[in-house]
């Protein structure tokens, strides 16, 4: 059955009884050898696609991002199992390849969320990190355009929402930090300048989980040569590469939108300069985005 083609009354439906039995069996079930953490509008759903091909990769039953570590962490490390695939799952997957068997999520906010990657470094203490970064400004301008058409944002000018965005997320970050049980909408959907400072995020990763866990992917180069980056990818999670190649697609792409006013587009690039030079850090080279 494909869950996806549901109509969502039934879909959710089916979700919930699925939740509900992987509740009662979490203790048969897998929980995540690496995740996809961010960034937001870098090609996540694709890398995410890519990895789920993989014969000895299982994906999250219902989801391929649970937002456990982010949103929902008061619900619990059973709630959290119940999404992923069984143990006897996973042993079919080793006694036919001969390798054992991972499985993974994928939720962009985790890189961003306060509190997200020391409880990842709590409860997953081996998991891997894959973090994708791309030309900041653009994914910047992305994100804008992605959360009108969601919805979730009713400033339609993408530089009035950028100028709007210190008032939106006002204390909201050391509120997050603080407050396990505090939710804001804002930090989550309309951060579109502070989600461009790649290096921060990872820097905060490193120190919870240790930089050697975390590879960091340019989204233009996965585009542009999807399977060598794949094959990188595969060697730093430990999986064998070469088993089966998967069909390298864009996934969640949106129609072009307009230009962006180049002043804004200066402006913002020169905002990330720094931030640029301080990702090269994680790179080993001048980001791409900076060389063209």
């Amino acid at each position: 059955m494909n869950v996806r083609k549901l109509p969502a009354p039934m879909k959710r439906v089916v979700h919930l009884g699925s939740r509900s039995y992987g509740r009662l069996t979490s203790e048969r079930r897998m929980l995540p050898s690496f995740l996809i953490c961010g960034g937001q509008r870098c090609g996540t759903t694709s890398l995410y696609r890519a990895l789920a091909a993989h014969p000895v990769v299982l994906k999250a039953v219902l989801h391929k991002g649970v937002h456990y570590f982010d949103t929902s962490y008061e619900r619990g490390i059973d709630w959290y199992r119940a999404h992923f695939p069984s143990r006897r799952s996973a042993e079919k997957i080793a006694e036919k390849y001969g390798v054992p068997a991972q499985t993974f999520e994928s939720a962009p906010y985790y890189m961003y969320h306060p509190q997200a990657v020391a409880r990842i470094a709590g409860d997953l203490p081996f998991a891997k990190l894959v973090v994708l970064v791309r030309d900041p400004v653009e994914r910047a301008y992305s994100q804008h355009h992605h959360e009108v058409a969601r919805g979730f944002e009713t400033e339609r000018d993408f530089g009035r929402a950028v100028a709007l965005e210190p008032a939106r997320l006002h204390r909201k970050e050391e509120r997050l930090a603080s407050d396990p049980g505090y939710y804001s909408f804002a930090h989550q959907h309309h951060a579109y300048r502070a989600r461009g400072e790649y290096a921060r995020y990872l820097s905060v990763m490193a120190q919870h989980v240790g930089r050697e866990r975390i590879h960091v992917v340019e989204s233009e180069r996965f585009f542009a040569e999807p399977e060598p980056v794949y094959d990188e990818v595969c060697a730093f999670l430990g999986l064998p590469p070469n088993l089966e190649r998967p069909v390298f697609e864009q996934h969640n792409a949106r129609p072009r939108q307009a230009d962006m006013d180049p002043d804004l587009r200066r402006e913002l690039s020169a905002y990330y300069q720094s931030h640029d030079e301080a990702l090269a850090g994680w790179l080993g080279h001048t980001p791409i985005w900076r060389r063209q």
